[in-house]
């Protein structure tokens, strides 16, 4: 579904990615475990148009996607849940779903899809007119992906879901990426926690200075003696 070819992205003069190759299939979930800096941020926003490769090429699905404007690449079927969330603070939690269904024009698929997003986030329901800002944390993560999946994505980029959340909601904001991949939509995960990551995941890159340095399954990765003390604690 997706495959990145000596990808070369960055900000400024000094590129983050240096010849970054992965893939995605279809159907897979797909984690890039590094530290911070390593460039898995870069990587996300590279694939979704929001910084272009200097070289190399994206291809979602055999077609060429590197220098599309963001919005082109939506419509493709590669939808993004950013680090930190980002809604809308101001607009209600309605409001913000609709947002992800921007490039969309078929109102009845937009309207089953926000009731799917409702039933799979039944706390949203209970605030669906609620503003976005005066959500807990762990329902500001939920409706971010619930944003996302507005879109009716292909693939699934997601950065950081876990991020600042309680031990309890990080379980179910797993559980419910499970659920998504169940559904039929892969998903590329960027997860500083590693444990759970690779719980999740069928295949992991390991990301160091914008650079694979390690790749396989998951089990496999999970088992590394390299990944359990850099990445697992261990």
């Amino acid at each position: 579904m997706l495959a990145l070819e000596g990808v070369v992205s960055g900000y400024g003069p000094s590129p983050v990615l240096h010849g970054l190759s992965l893939t995605v299939a279809e159907g897979e979930i797909v984690t890039i475990l590094g530290s911070n800096g390593a460039g898995k941020t870069t990587t996300l926003r590279t694939i979704q148009g929001l910084l272009r490769p200097r070289a190399g090429e994206i291809r979602l699905a055999g077609q060429p996607i590197q220098g599309l404007a963001t919005d082109q690449v939506v419509r493709l079927g590669i939808a993004h849940c950013p680090e930190a969330r980002l809604i809308f603070p101001r607009m209600t939690v309605r409001e913000n779903l609709e947002m992800g269904a921007y490039v969309r024009t078929d109102r009845e698929g937009i309207r089953q899809d926000l009731e799917r997003v409702l039933e799979t986030f039944p706390r949203l329901r209970e605030r669906v007119g609620q503003r976005g800002g005066t959500l807990s944390g762990g329902e500001q993560q939920m409706l971010a992906i619930g944003r996302s999946l507005m879109a009716r994505p292909k693939l699934l980029l997601l950065d950081e879901p876990s991020l600042g959340l309680a031990p309890m909601l990080v379980t179910q904001i797993f559980g419910i990426i499970r659920e998504i991949n169940r559904a039929g939509t892969s998903v590329l995960l960027v997860e500083q926690n590693a444990r759970m990551a690779l719980k999740v995941a069928s295949r992991g890159y390991v990301l160091e200075t914008g650079r694979i340095v390690l790749e396989g399954p998951a089990a496999d990765l999970a088992q590394n003696e390299q990944v359990k003390k850099a990445y697992l604690g261990m």
